[in-house]
């Protein structure tokens, strides 16, 4: 009998915690982004709390990133995870990793 193409680990769901760890941190992430794009850089331009909180705001941003790096990448390594959406969680965490670096 033939395997399918689907059938490998690759296209199935997580199925280590750590895994699914790295993937809910990613989806919190992109929530993070959404609401750092809609509520604090659509504050009037004279807002006086808008620099600070920008700025505090956007460095937890790049932290929380690289800890979802670290954590896709120690489930990947530690935990053989070989999932679409932990190695997604990890690209995600390498573009923060090179926005940081460049």
């Amino acid at each position: 009998m033939k395997k399918s193409v689907f059938s490998s680990s690759f296209f199935k769901p997580p199925s280590s915690r750590l895994g699914w760890w790295a993937v809910g941190l990613a989806v919190a992430f992109i929530f993070l982004g959404m609401i750092l794009s809609s509520v604090i850089a659509g504050a009037p331009a004279d807002a006086p709390w808008q620099n600070a909180a920008l700025s505090s705001f956007g460095i937890a941003m790049r932290l929380y990133g690289l800890v979802i790096f670290a954590v896709s990448l120690i489930a990947i390594i530690r935990s053989r995870e070989r999932s679409w959406l932990v190695w997604l969680t990890l690209l995600q965490g390498l573009a923060t990793m090179i926005f940081l670096l460049g």
